[in-house]
């Protein structure tokens, strides 16, 4: 009996097993076609474990099953089993066999041009004002709207590319508005024509992208491949491509990459190796010397060329989300033990790019993310204020000693904060705790949170910005049928609202290009 009844175990085990869907063949009959043979996108996004960070099993499920709105990603709850839509979620969420490539012959054949820039007016063709534009990421149907920021009127809305990530970066005249997609995608986007100009594919996985404060480069962060790559900022043409890897040979991904435009170069944070790189796009840059140098001034030990070269700070931690300081002497990260262990050591530090070592640390509590941090003069001294990824505390530091002034307790922990040179407020969210719905302003003047706000009650509130003159502010509304909710900076009375599909982040073209206190760079 018992011996039947193994059997009947077995048998059952090995039904189950030979009854599992390939999930194969049903993603190249269902999925090639729009995302690649090979999963790295094509019409539609790469399905690779490391592009679907924000894309969840149950969400993949849903999305599978019931499609995407106002995409062309349909779904197929109709023409697939149950099992098979899981199958297929497990499988864009397991790693490919074969690691995928992502070289300068694949970067070269991906870029499209729409239209030439020189052929276009080189005027705004509409009369808004220019400078107080804002471009609005809406993440909910992956589209980006143009907004007037006096009228607070939508001049443009068109379809993005999949998982907009790092903040869009535009040209010092801020005439161009540059992207970057988490699945690799740099597009060009014109806001005097409302127009965009030309895409290219830089990696597969891609965090974020700067653009040099001359206008004349714009540089990629990249996880997947572990790559820096260069574009000509004017028709994002592929310059180089640079390996990112210490002197032993350990490769690491990109964090970011950021423009560090009164040092004339790019900085860059990474992921995996205890190393802060600056890359100089001036001309004129002194030549990289590595290793011992007998006698600097002679030249004696062999140079490199300044411009792209990295200049390297070696760290005892590994540091990313950067803040720095308004003439970019400094740089403050987040920190973590450079094996990955359970090292104690300080959650920030201080880095003097000039001297190329760590200054100071900062043994701030909880995850502060400096990426959010902003300045501003408080009792005649400059500080910083950054918010808490993991607890209720807004950190204000002393940027002449580098000291904790102090811990400002706020409604929850929080991802933005915000201000602007006209408001003596700073707008910090909620959003990573059950208080989520709430916006609270924390006065500058005397570091203490002076109004709590809800714009939706039960809605999560977040990433404040100012118009150009910081007369008025406006406030997301982070869900599917979310708005931007805008305020009057002075007043906080509630002037008007704007249905959005999941605003994400939205950034004013003047408040960008200036390097304005209150924002992040």
């Amino acid at each position: 009996m018992n011996q039947d009844l193994l059997f009947a175990c077995l048998m059952l085990l090995g039904f189950t097993a030979s009854a599992a869907p390939d999930p194969v063949p049903l993603y190249q009959q269902h999925c090639a076609s729009c995302h690649g043979a090979d999963r790295l996108g094509g019409m539609g996004p790469a399905l690779l474990p490391q592009n679907l960070e924000r894309l969840k099993k149950p969400e993949a499920l849903r999305v599978i099953a019931a499609g995407r709105p106002a995409t062309q990603m349909p779904g197929y709850q109709d023409q697939l089993k149950p099992e098979e839509i899981q199958a297929l979620a497990d499988f864009i969420h397991t790693p490919p066999t074969v690691p995928p490539q992502w070289g300068e012959a694949e970067i070269r054949a991906s870029r499209i041009e729409y239209a030439k820039a020189d052929a276009l007016p080189n005027k705004p063709q509409f009369t808004a004002d220019p400078l107080n534009l804002f471009v609005v990421v809406e993440a909910g149907d992956q589209h980006v709207t143009i907004l007037d920021g006096d009228r607070f009127e939508a001049l443009a809305r068109f379809p993005s590319r999949f998982a907009l990530h790092g903040g869009p970066k535009f040209s010092p005249d801020g005439r161009f508005v540059y992207f970057a997609s988490r699945d690799g995608w740099v597009s060009k986007y014109d806001l005097y024509n409302l127009k965009l100009l030309a895409e290219i594919r830089v990696g597969l996985n891609t965090r974020n992208l700067a653009v040099s404060g001359d206008g004349q480069w714009a540089m990629a962060a990249n996880y997947l491949p572990h790559t820096l790559v260069l574009l000509n900022a004017a028709d994002l043409s592929l310059d180089r491509i640079i390996p990112v890897a210490n002197e032993a040979g350990q490769s690491s991904r990109v964090s970011a990459v950021y423009d560090a435009a009164p040092r004339q170069s790019f900085v860059a944070a990474l992921k995996d190796i205890p190393e802060v790189w600056e890359l100089s796009y001036d001309p004129k840059a002194t030549p990289v010397f590595k290793g011992y140098v007998h006698d600097y001034p002679m030249g004696e030990a062999i140079a490199l060329p300044g411009m792209w070269t990295p200049r390297v700070t070696r760290l005892d931690a590994i540091l990313d989300d950067f803040f720095f300081s308004q003439d970019y002497a400094y740089v403050l990260g987040a920190a973590r033990p450079a094996d990955g262990g359970e090292k104690s050591i300080p959650s920030g530090q201080v880095v003097n790019l000039d001297v190329r070592r760590k200054i100071a640390d900062l043994p701030l509590p909880g995850l502060p993310h400096l990426g959010s941090g902003i300045s501003w003069r408080y009792q005649d001294r400059p500080v910083m204020a950054t918010p808490n990824l993991k607890e209720g505390v807004v950190s204000v530091i002393d940027m002449k000693d580098w000291k904790v002034l102090k811990e400002v307790k706020t409604a929850g922990p929080a991802f933005f904060m915000r201000s602007h040179e006209n408001t003596p407020y700073a707008w910090v969210d909620a959003m990573m705790s059950p208080a989520r719905d709430t916006m609270q302003l924390l006065d500058k003047r005397t570091l203490e949170i002076a109004k709590t706000l809800r714009p939706v009650p039960g809605q999560t509130a977040a990433h404040t910005e100012f118009t150009r003159d910081g007369q008025y502010a406006l406030v997301s509304i982070w869900e599917d049928d979310g708005a931007l909710v805008i305020y009057d900076a002075a007043t906080l009375e509630e002037v008007k609202r704007l249905p959005m599909r999941k605003p994400v982040g939205k950034y004013n073209v003047h408040n960008k290009i200036t390097r304005s206190e209150g924002t992040s760079h």
